[in-house]
């Protein structure tokens, strides 16, 4: 179905199918869930658009945990149910991929191409070709990798490892990062030129808990599905477990993993398939005490993977709260060096910051 262009004003009956179609669509985005945060309802009517109307490449970012996969996923079985697709839903993870076995996984190899190819590989490229491609945390990806990836994305050919010959595959793309990518050092600014036309930031679950109450039903119905047994909240349960997860103070770092760990936590313990309050005070405890070992007693906790000094740690407490606190890492280095950037004719605040950052392994992105 392609919408013509006329003035729908004077048809009454096909506006409203239009109208209806386009409502599914989303809902069918939002998984069905009755969203209430306007700016992830007002992402997911443009998303929509777009999905159904361009083939170019999308750039979901969001924390961890923010439903990325889960949306890209919904993304190809939308663009399926509309023949937009004919290919497979193929999806990887770059930060598990290393050395050769990025290339091999995908670009695919011949056999005997290097050490422990005994066969030959397609590779993932090969695999979406006429479907869609979801590589999660792009940003991790080598500077080799990132070269191959974006001939396949301008040419629609790449040469697998051992091999002289070509593959052809044309395949919609859908990457997806928590960090900031224009920030990173190695990260080829011709492939974010090219990934860069349509990206959509996912908040987390902090600020949409005005989802939260409708998320945990869903996850309930998903419960229910995966175990075969329905659970449900009494109503004192749910409450008391609302009050917690909407309160501003609940952190929720992992986002809708916590979420989902959460409800499948109190749904195994619950008895006769009903949570209540009990379940729900000792998972409370649970959440509280991972994110309290999460953050550590300055805010900075697993981010840094070695010891650090207390003179440095006190003084990098600091920076990481400024810039959790600001929306661009130029608004962080304006409050960071308020004082210093008045002395310089052309200030550059915002590499300042990355370069400090840096030295401890950080990028604002990730922040």
């Amino acid at each position: 179905m392609e919408v013509i262009d006329l003035d729908l004003s004077k048809y009454d009956k096909l506006a409203t199918r239009f109208a209806e179609d386009q409502e599914e669509a989303r809902d069918f985005l939002r998984s069905g869930i009755a969203t209430r945060n306007k700016a992830f309802n007002a992402l997911i009517e443009e998303l929509e658009v777009v999905a159904l109307r361009s083939k170019a490449p999308i750039l979901l970012t969001g924390p961890t945990g923010a439903g990325k996969s889960h949306l890209a996923r919904r993304i190809y079985e939308l663009r399926q149910s509309r023949n937009a697709l004919e290919g497979d839903f193929v999806e990887i993870n770059c930060a598990t991929l290393r050395g050769d076995t990025a290339m091999s996984t995908l670009f695919g190899h011949k056999k005997g191409s290097f050490t422990g190819a005994a066969a030959d590989r397609p590779g993932v490229l090969r695999q979406a070709h006429g479907g869609l491609l979801f590589l999660d945390e792009i940003g991790e990806l080598g500077t080799d990798e990132q070269a191959m990836l974006l001939r396949a994305l301008e040419e629609g050919t790449f040469l697998p490892m051992g091999s002289d010959t070509p593959v052809k595959s044309r395949f919609q793309l859908i990457a997806g990062t928590n960090r900031d990518l224009r920030m990173m050092e190695g990260f080829r600014e011709d492939l974010l030129a090219r990934i860069n036309l349509w990206t959509f930031e996912l908040p987390g679950l902090k600020n949409r808990r005005e989802d939260i109450a409708p998320n945990l039903d869903y996850e309930l119905r998903k419960f229910a599905e995966s175990e075969g047994r329905a659970v449900s909240f009494n109503k004192e349960a749910k409450e008391i477990f609302l009050k917690f997860a909407e309160d501003p103070a609940s952190e929720w770092r992992g986002n809708f993993r916590d979420l989902n760990a959460a409800v499948t936590r109190m749904g195994t313990l619950a008895p006769g398939g009903r949570v209540r309050s009990e379940q729900v005070g000792e998972e409370v405890a649970r959440l509280r005490k991972s994110w309290e070992r999460g953050r550590g007693d300055d805010g900075l906790g697993d981010l840094l993977g070695g010891e650090i000094d207390p003179f440095d740690r006190v003084q990098l407490a600091h920076v990481v709260e400024v810039c959790r606190n600001s929306k661009t890492l130029s608004e962080a280095g304006r409050t960071l060096f308020a004082e210093s950037r008045k002395k310089k004719e052309n200030p550059n605040d915002s590499d300042r910051v990355r370069k400090y950052l840096a030295k401890f392994g950080l990028g604002f992105g990730e922040l």
